[in-house]
């Protein structure tokens, strides 16, 4: 029986992996799919993992219909058992409902990913009614880690190095991009003190010899 699942999970946790490896296994027993996804770090039309895996896609907009998308390739003979959705929280919430029409009218597998929340906290729409529909959510189990050591459970962005709490809800940069905006993963502790990194480097004291310098001999 067909199931719309929400694989989700912060930053860096392998959602992308993950859906391309997804993608794979069902590929290889002969079951027809179609990868989308939407403001890929790599790009448009592709989705990419920090591992370096690259795989073409179908670039979702405002204006994409997943049901015409899936009637229009099944009525030219295209075979669509399953659809991957990499970035689906940056899908409208009517979206989100399309996809759950698809897995309960057409039979069509959904494989949903994507983060859970923003920068502010605050869940992502398509994140919030992919919640409310899926047949199941699924934590991915690779766990984030904050500079800490800790499990990493908030996404934070930096303009030019600092962290901020107010903005644009999407605004695509990287984790590891040398540009004004960036993103970083944090325990939830520190995305409350606002202390990234590079916040914690800057108030490190560096070490240091004794509290004394030894000019004498001690003996």
């Amino acid at each position: 029986m067909a199931e719309l699942v929400f694989f989700s999970g912060t930053m860096d946790c392998g959602k992308s992996t993950l859906a391309l490896q997804l993608d794979h296994n069902h590929a290889a027993r002969g079951r027809g799919g179609v990868i989308f996804t939407r403001n890929d770090r790599a790009g448009t039309d592709v989705l990419s993992s920090r591992l370096g895996l690259r795989h073409p896609a179908v670039e979702v907009t405002d204006a994409t219909d997943f049901w015409e998308e899936v009637v229009r390739r099944r009525s030219r003979g295209d075979r669509v058992d399953y659809l991957v959705c990499d970035e689906a929280q940056f899908y409208t919430q009517h979206q989100v409902e399309q996809l759950a029409a698809l897995v309960d009218e057409l039979g069509v597998d959904v494989f949903a990913f994507g983060i859970t929340a923003d920068f502010r906290t605050r869940l992502f729409p398509g994140s919030a009614r992919l919640i409310e529909l899926a047949d199941r959510v699924e934590v991915l189990q690779v766990m984030s880690l904050c500079w800490c050591g800790a499990r990493a459970t908030h996404n934070a962005r930096t303009v030019r190095g600092v962290m901020v709490v107010e903005g644009e809800q999407v605004v695509v940069g990287d984790t590891g991009a040398a540009t004004d905006v960036g993103y970083e993963v944090l325990c939830r502790r520190h995305h409350m003190r606002r202390m990234t990194v590079a916040a914690a480097r800057a108030t490190t004291q560096a070490p240091d010899t004794l509290p004394f310098t030894m000019t004498d001999d001690p003996t």
